[in-house]
């Protein structure tokens, strides 16, 4: 998927100003980078056009153990939004994720969240 079809897609799942679509799509990257392993985060940006892979720089080549509210609350700081828009983003941008990139890879993100990610998104456990 290319980049401008990916924050298209993201424009439309979430329910947030177009505007802010993009720092959401940066700041959902960011926090999934500190979420999961440096290899799991360097085999997703694998799949990624250029500009999103930068944002998954894994800080640690261990993942921060955090759950899905914490995870909003830093989207929701990153992106300078409200944690309800925050949700919506990090909703929408697993979503597209699932489409953007093969299934094996979603299922081995997925795998390193907690089980409440899933739900957000509607994946199958």
């Amino acid at each position: 998927m290319e980049y401008d079809n990916f924050i298209d897609t993201i424009t439309r799942r979430a329910p947030v100003h177009p505007e802010k679509a993009e720092p959401l799509t940066r700041a959902t990257l960011e926090t999934l980078a500190e979420r999961l392993t440096r290899g799991e985060a360097e085999d997703l940006a694998s799949e990624l056009p250029k500009p999103l892979k930068e944002r998954l720089v894994s800080p640690t080549p261990e993942a921060e153990a955090f759950g899905l509210d914490e995870f909003i609350n830093r989207v929701s700081r990153r992106a300078g939004v409200s944690p309800d828009e925050a949700r919506e983003g990090v909703r929408a941008e697993l979503s597209t994720l699932k489409d953007a990139v093969s299934d094996g890879e979603f299922h081995q993100v997925m795998s390193q969240l907690p089980q409440d990610f899933e739900a957000l998104v509607g994946a199958p456990g």
